[in-house]
């Protein structure tokens, strides 16, 4: 069996400094074009191990990136989030169910109206289709990965900060692709998926 393994400096990449208001917005802006990471495969995933190494206690306690998709499968989606210290992922709602692994930080947890305190280490589950909001109340950021099922994300996506992730998603341009939205039955008559594990 392959092994596919993350390189650690995907995870490691230096915090940037906060920028004006105005300034973020121009940074988004002329970032935009550049906001995918064209080594991380746009495709099909391969029937191949997909490692990450201490997930839950050896992230960075900080890291520049507000969201970072690790992998994307027929069916789910892994995600690395940094919620900057004041921070906030947005008030939302998804078509898509989401489990969020809190590794770093602590922050505060609203789901269909409903607060709860989060820290490292907690796992909150949030259903298609319900409300939620996660904002970071602590002194560091507030560090987590997420698990969309199916794909919520660009495979490719690579957001620095909230508001170009807001800006890419308004513009259709950070969209989960066809092929991770397909029905059980179609991947296993396209030949993408058989119980045999033979391709």
């Amino acid at each position: 069996m392959l092994k596919t393994l993350i390189p650690r400096t995907i995870l490691t990449i230096p915090s940037i400094q906060r920028a004006s208001i105005p300034a973020r917005k121009a940074f988004s802006q002329s970032a935009i074009r550049f906001a995918k990471d064209p080594k991380m495969p746009s495709g099909p995933p391969k029937h191949e191990m997909v490692f990450f190494p201490d997930m839950t206690s050896a992230l960075p306690s900080k890291s520049g990136e507000f969201r970072r998709v690790l992998w994307t499968g027929l069916y789910s989606q892994v995600v690395l989030m940094t919620v900057p210290v004041d921070g906030e992922i947005g008030d939302e709602v998804h078509t898509v169910d989401q489990a969020l692994t809190f590794t770093s930080g602590i922050g505060k947890a609203t789901i269909a109206g409903k607060d709860q305190d989060v820290k490292a280490g907690d796992l909150m589950v949030v259903p298609a289709g319900t409300q939620h909001q996660f904002v970071n109340t602590g002194p560091t950021p507030l560090i987590l990965y997420t698990i969309y099922s199916p794909a919520e994300h660009n495979p490719q996506s690579v957001h620095k900060t909230k508001e170009e992730g807001d800006e890419e998603e308004e513009n259709g341009k950070d969209e989960a692709p066809d092929w991770s939205r397909k029905p059980k039955a179609e991947n296993e008559k396209n030949g993408l998926v058989n119980t045999s594990g033979k391709y």
